[in-house]
């Protein structure tokens, strides 16, 4: 199973606030053997998010995208995510009553608050999507076709997401190496490791830690091991496997709630 990530925010291209939705995500699907193949931060701009969730849909297994799903003029998510897949806005009754449900807590809770809060803005999503709830906000996500939309917000993209985890399931498998020579050291070998098995490989120095993690990315555990065995063979270095997510911060993230947006993302950068 492969996916692709579409973040969604003007201040994500701004560099007012780091993407750690993406980094999020991105560890989520892998821990899950999810072969992450693509990511991008889009503007507010409907037509952009809608050009790309068009284009991405039907190219990738899932699709997951994150940004404004309602109450402000710049939540331009759910009316891309509905052109993009040439249906209708519309206004979800299921999710019309829960978001109603909440809305009439929050004034029972503030009986002060002196604006509106309409259930409509929230529960509008492209016709015939499947509401997912949101156990941390007002706006619930959705899924239509093999589109997940999630809300912006990382508290609440990570609670949306958690009820639909268990959709995401690959055999993609990474063993992680470490090695005290310097990147160069194992340039060759590396080049040759993927001409021989059908692996990825990737090389990240860290200079702090006076050694370099090595990651040999494969579709099943045999090949990753075959090639992980060979690389060993071959190498005059000492190659020391180490659980992922090292104390030192070398490794990769340990887990999804720790990715905090510093970590390397070894999906291309150019997106077309």
């Amino acid at each position: 199973m492969n996916a692709a990530i579409v973040t969604v925010g003007n201040e994500l291209l701004a560099g007012d606030i780091e993407n750690t939705n993406a980094t999020w995500l991105a560890a989520a699907l892998s821990d899950r053997g999810v072969d992450v193949a693509r990511i991008i931060v889009v503007p507010d701009d409907e037509s952009v998010v809608a050009e790309r969730i068009g284009a991405w849909a039907a190219t990738f297994d899932a699709v997951l995208v994150t940004g404004g799903l309602g109450g402000t003029p710049d939540d331009v998510t759910m009316p891309a995510i509905a052109a993009g897949l040439d249906r209708e806005l519309v206004v979800d009754p299921v999710a019309e009553t829960d978001v109603q449900e909440k809305i009439d807590r929050i004034y029972t809770e503030e009986p002060d608050l002196d604006f509106e809060l309409r259930a409509e803005w929230y529960a509008s999503m492209p016709a015939a999507a499947t509401p997912i709830p949101n156990p941390e906000g007002l706006a619930p996500g959705c899924v239509a076709e093999n589109v997940y939309v999630l809300p912006g917000i990382p508290e609440e993209m990570k609670a949306v997401f958690g009820n639909i985890a268990g959709d995401f399931a690959g055999d993609v498998v990474t063993r992680t190496l470490y090695s005290p020579e310097p990147e160069g050291a194992l340039a060759s070998p590396l080049g040759e490791l993927t001409d021989r098995f059908a692996v990825r490989v990737g090389s990240y120095p860290n200079r702090s830690a006076d050694r370099t993690r090595i990651t040999v990315t494969g579709n099943n555990d045999t090949t990753v091991g075959k090639a992980v065995s060979w690389l060993r063979e071959r190498t005059d270095v000492a190659l020391e496997s180490v659980a992922e997510g090292g104390a030192d911060g070398s490794g990769p993230v340990d887990s999804p709630a720790g990715a905090d947006g510093s970590g390397p993302v070894d999906s291309p950068a150019d997106p077309n």
